[in-house]
């Protein structure tokens, strides 16, 4: 049975030796795994080297398969493969290689010579769809590397750093720990029970730090951890929202007042419920705080971030806007009704929304930890906002789906009371003042071109295409 064979490459910002480096890493692979796949990474045995091994669970279908790939062919610099000994394929064997074009560039050529499962019948019925795949697959891939690459170089003069982080097993925190990793930096994560991993730092959000002699390596701390927004506010809820993140970032404050040495930098998670129902007015770091519940928590939670500013931390408080990621939050409740055809606009669908993908929130929080000028509020959302009304016939569009179906604003009320009010029917139109004086170049500023990109729908806004 003849075996296919796909091969792409790309142009790469960095010498041979830095982009094989980067592959080398641990959080590489789930930083190469699309957002639109279900992948998980297993079991790591070792690296890239000959013998290593990755175990992978996929989904293929309605049903999980376990992946096994041993890595063979190890040429520092230069090359790896990974082969196939059990999983989805009959045959599946992918060399990466890496060709020096000067001191400063390289070209990666990924080769993958695969025969598909189901004998001759599914390798003519899959081949097309197989193809097609891993063409979308690698466009991703080696865009987000190139853009990974291309950031992390404006600071290679700068030393690795040992990063602290509450929330590293959420949504953002899993995916900033993979690219920090991959750029050469530590991540240790801030954990509430003991475990046994060595680079954890046990904390809760009354006491803080359990033993502040942990915090000592430590250069910088990014706080994520927070109580989950959604749901019904009753009294006891609010009270969880508020303590999670106000009481929490006062007790973190009061470890880095203990620890010795202190870290350098504290980046703080807040929102865009700072600014309140605000109509299209812009919104930029200068204009002060609305009115409502998330308000007062935002405001109470960006004070007791700034007490380490008088510990001599430089702080920086980081206003997210709505992150989209097919991986959860917003984006992935919707997915589900919008591809069943029942999506349509929330209320009067005016109401704006400051919307952020999740590579630009991590590529955001990357240029506020390596540069030192930025400090104070940061919004942190794509330049170019939407309203409702135009974020409901994109998604509909980039999926192929009507939107036909309105929430009206009563119904969001009775249904979700204060919370459907302040969250899905208010109107924030933030604007990133500081991240565009500071120098940061977005990956996703326009919704279409990144929801086709973060759906695996479309080819890649900017940076590098497969060649």
């Amino acid at each position: 049975m003849s075996s296919e064979v796909f091969e792409r490459s790309v142009e790469l910002p960095v010498s041979a030796e830095q982009a094989f480096a980067w592959h080398e890493r641990e959080g590489a692979l789930p930083r190469l795994t699309p957002p639109w796949e279900q992948i998980e990474l297993e079991k790591r045995e070792g690296t890239i080297s000959d013998g290593d091994r990755t175990t992978l669970r996929m989904r293929v279908g309605p049903t999980w398969q376990r992946w096994v790939a041993e890595h063979r062919d190890y040429q520092p610099g230069r090359c790896f493969r990974d082969v196939q000994i059990s999983g989805p394929f009959t045959k599946w064997e992918h060399e990466h290689r890496f060709e020096p074009i000067d001191a400063q560039r390289c070209r990666m050529i990924d080769r993958i010579e695969y025969v598909a499962p189901g004998g001759r019948i599914g390798q003519w019925l899959g081949h097309g769809a197989i193809a097609r795949k891993l063409a979308k697959t690698f466009a991703w891939r080696h865009r987000t590397l190139a853009n990974d690459l291309h950031q992390q170089k404006r600071y290679a003069d700068r030393s690795p750093l040992t990063v602290a982080m509450t929330g590293a097993s959420g949504l953002v925190g899993s995916a900033m720990t993979t690219l920090l990793t991959t750029a050469g930096h530590r991540v240790r994560p801030m954990v509430r029970r003991a475990t046994d991993d060595p680079q954890a730092i046990v904390w809760n959000t009354r006491e803080g730090v359990v033993d502040p002699q942990q915090m000592a390596d430590v250069d910088a701390v990014i706080h994520l951890a927070g109580e989950s927004l959604m749901g019904r506010w009753t009294a006891k809820k609010k009270q969880a929202i508020r303590d999670s993140r106000v009481a929490g970032t006062q007790a973190l404050v009061r470890s880095l007042e203990r620890a010795e040495p202190r870290p350098r930098t504290l980046l703080s998670t807040s929102a865009l419920g700072f600014y309140g129902d605000r109509g299209d007015e812009p919104m930029d770091e200068s204009k002060g705080p609305g009115e409502g519940f998330l308000v007062e928590v935002a405001q109470g939670w960006e004070a007791a971030a700034m007490q380490a500013e008088t510990l001599g931390l430089r702080v920086a408080l980081m206003r997210l806007g709505v992150v989209l990621t097919p991986r959860g939050a917003a984006l992935k409740t919707m997915l589900t009704p919008f591809r069943m055809g029942g999506g349509g606009v929330i209320g009067s669908g005016d109401q704006v929304m400051s919307w952020v993908s999740l590579d630009d929130v991590l590529g955001a929080f990357y240029h506020a930890l390596m540069q030192d000028d930025v400090a104070g509020p940061v919004n942190v959302n794509a330049p170019n906002t939407v309203t409702n009304r135009v974020f409901t016939k994109t998604l509909g569009n980039v999926i192929h789906r009507p939107t036909f179906i309105p929430v009206p604003a009563a119904m969001i009320r009775t249904m979700m009371g204060e919370m459907g009010q302040e969250m899905l029917l208010s109107s924030t139109n933030m604007q990133p003042t500081r991240l565009t004086q500071t120098g940061y170049d977005f990956r996703d500023p326009q919704l279409e071109p990144a929801l086709r990109w973060m759906l695996g729908r479309g080819i890649p806004p900017r940076g590098e295409r497969e060649g």
